[in-house]
């Protein structure tokens, strides 16, 4: 018996909480997947799985060796990642799904830079603005602009933006600026439509106290743009990423709202499966984009952001 190939298996069905699924993952049969739980449950002399017609459980047996299972397969792939990235030329299709308007102002200017440095990738870039799930969508690597971070996937920091409460001048004109979080109440604002905490906007002081306040949203978009677009028109106000509306600041076509208020920051984030089986081209993807943004992102540098 093949023991790393049966801890393989194994561990799979249990990820998967069935045989067939679990054979559909490993491009296998179910009845080799059965075969190999079989022949580990004699070899080992236990029993690692309850099976019944409608679901799995796991023994007591089965819970320790599926811990330890995991963790001896994961080694064994981070070492042969570490192998193959090494002596393997990046080269193939690699797909990247990113937000819309964090990948047109911030990715798109890199994406040549990338190419002439590693010729053999063919980039395949999907921007949309919900969150897809990496595995069953086919994507190599996503960038993901959130507070939530990642659990499932591996992830690399990229930066940090700030987000800050803001309106033109001509809508401030008009209707007057807010001078406390509660007075957001008596204001048009506009919502984004994939925000979690939906119209009840949670904003930090300069002393990091915290205060929540229900707003009236005239509109909804799940566009970062279109957000952007109906704030410069004087639609309302609205809280904004400093990578979206640094430049608006700076040129004042935008103002800040309660300057002493913001939203939580939120982080670029460059995400991938798991470190199993990481590609020579994911590696140096993620390599990348961390050197291009090492440092002050350009949306932070030196400016009336603040103001």
């Amino acid at each position: 018996m093949d023991r790393l190939r049966a801890f393989e298996v194994f561990v799979t069905v249990v990820a998967k909480g069935s045989f067939t699924r679990a054979a559909h993952a490993l491009d296998t049969s179910p009845a080799n997947v059965t075969r190999y739980v079989n022949e580990l449950e004699s070899h080992l002399g236990t029993r690692l799985l309850n099976r019944s017609s409608r679901k799995l459980s796991l023994t007591q047996g089965g819970e320790a060796l599926y811990e330890r299972g995991r963790s001896i397969l994961d080694e064994v792939a981070e070492a042969e990642a570490l192998a193959s990235s090494a002596s393997l030329q990046p080269r193939g299709r690699l797909r990247i799904n990113a937000p819309v308007s964090f990948g047109i102002l911030h990715l798109a200017p890199l994406w040549p830079r990338f190419m002439a440095r590693y010729p053999d990738v063919e980039l395949d870039v999907a921007l949309n603005d919900r969150v897809v799930d990496i595995i069953d969508e086919g994507y190599d690597l996503a960038i993901r602009v959130s507070r939530a971070g990642a659990t499932t996937h591996v992830a690399r920091k990229l930066a940090t933006s700030r987000n800050l409460v803001c309106a033109s001048p001509a809508y401030l004109r008009r209707h007057g600026r807010p001078k406390v979080p509660a007075d957001l109440g008596d204001h048009a604002c506009l919502g984004y439509s994939y925000s979690a905490t939906a119209d009840e906007w949670h904003l930090v002081d300069d002393t990091g106290a915290s205060s929540s306040v229900k707003v009236r949203c005239v509109m909804h978009t799940n566009n970062g743009d279109t957000l952007r677009a109906a704030t410069l028109a004087g639609t309302g106000i609205s809280w904004q990423p400093t990578f979206l509306v640094a430049e608006d600041l700076r040129q004042g076509r935008l103002v800040r709202v309660l300057p002493h208020h913001h939203l939580p920051d939120i982080d670029v984030l460059a995400l991938y499966p798991s470190r199993r089986h990481v590609s020579a081209k994911v590696r140096v993807m993620v390599d990348f984009l961390v050197e291009a943004f090492t440092g002050i992102p350009p949306w932070e540098r030196p400016g009336s952001v603040n103001g």
